[in-house]
């Protein structure tokens, strides 16, 4: 890929990760809709990657207490606030990994790439967003996540698999289903990716080394590197403007992408929207 669409991905990928309007969406349509080429898996978790370290870095307290928790998990205790919020976010990591791994191994991950499933998701998962922030309440916090929480969010992240959906705003919609209040939605959203992304990250670039595609590594490096500074802005935004609005401005922005989307889909295809 040559470097001017290849800090154009990061950036998107950057911008967009966090945002509750699926980043994979977003990727997918520079393909589409453009003459730039469809990226391959290996940039894609890439630009993922980068988004890691900027969401690490950004909650390092909260992933510093992950892992201090998780040394005492290995010893088979939960006898302390760090070590359960650890085994939370193991549980709700495990939904994503299986989903993920089945998708894959069936190569239905590849089927889900096209713009009719994403309008689709975009609208329908931008209208669940609506409606769970809308009646959601206010009074959780992320020091008061559950373990049967942890569970229900686990399982509505995995639905984010599909593109359009955004893993981002379905663990959101969740959360604020939940009574988590909007910040804390989208803090426990942005910490339930960490482990999500190392474990794609992981299993992508263990290939790429296994098929000597050193070259598709570098071009990997440069990707995370854009990509982490566009999510650090996004992040460092995204959480001032939480704490004056909704998430209605995402919602509308969803929905009207998605119906686009969807003239441009069905349009191209033949097939009438309606029927």
């Amino acid at each position: 890929m040559p470097i001017f669409p290849l800090i154009f991905v990061a950036v998107i990928q950057g911008l967009t990760e966090f945002l509750p309007v699926s980043s994979s969406a977003h990727l997918i349509l520079v393909s589409e809709l453009t003459e730039l080429s469809d990226q391959d898996l290996l940039i894609d978790v890439s630009v993922h990657v980068g988004t890691l370290f900027a969401v690490v870095i950004y909650f390092w307290s909260d992933v510093r207490m992950a892992i201090a928790g998780s040394g005492r998990l290995c010893l088979g205790r939960v006898d302390s606030s760090d070590a359960f919020f650890a085994l939370c976010l193991l549980i709700a990591t495990l939904p994503v990994l299986i989903a993920g791994a089945v998708l894959l191994w069936t190569g239905w991950i590849y089927h889900l790439r096209s713009i009719v499933v994403i309008g689709w998701a975009m609208i329908v998962f931008g209208v669940i967003l609506y409606g769970t922030d809308q009646i959601g309440g206010q009074e959780r916090t992320v020091s008061r996540w559950r373990l049967n929480h942890a569970v229900v969010m686990g399982l509505w992240q995995s639905v984010a698999l599909v593109p359009g959906a955004s893993r981002s705003g379905v663990v959101i919609s969740a959360a604020r289903y939940l009574g988590y209040d909007r910040v804390a939605a989208a803090r426990l959203a942005m910490l339930m990716s960490i482990p999500a992304i190392i474990a794609s990250g992981a299993a992508v670039l263990w290939q790429a080394v296994v098929q000597g595609d050193i070259a598709a590594v570098g071009y990997g490096v440069v990707a995370a590197m854009f990509a982490f500074f566009a999510a650090l802005v996004s992040i460092t935004i995204m959480m001032r403007v939480l704490r004056r609005f909704s998430y209605t401005p995402f919602v509308a922005y969803r929905v009207l992408l998605g119906i686009v989307l969807l003239i441009i889909g069905y349009g191209s295809s033949g097939t009438n929207i309606l029927g």
